[in-house]
């Protein structure tokens, strides 16, 4: 089994409070653990320099789906920006 060890340097969240920053990082930190689970996600993320960047872009969350769920979504978006 590979590991895989992702570095988020900066998370820029526009529109979040910052009282809610913790629960938006345990939404990323579940779904990420979640999408690299698999090896497909694992080899497409080696073909990825360790300089590059990730630019998740726009995130859409459901109304009323609350900061754990940006979380998830900005996670989804991560990996998808990742090319897996």
């Amino acid at each position: 089994m590979r590991r895989v060890v992702v570095h988020i340097d900066r998370l820029v969240l526009r529109g979040v409070a910052r009282g809610d920053a913790a629960a938006v990082s345990a939404g990323l930190r579940a779904e990420l653990q979640d999408r690299l689970g698999g090896d497909a996600a694992v080899a497409a993320l080696a073909r990825h320099h360790a300089s590059e960047a990730v630019r998740a872009g726009t995130v859409r969350v459901p109304h009323g789906g609350g900061p754990e769920a940006v979380g998830r979504a900005a996670a989804g978006r991560i990996v998808r920006g990742a090319g897996s």
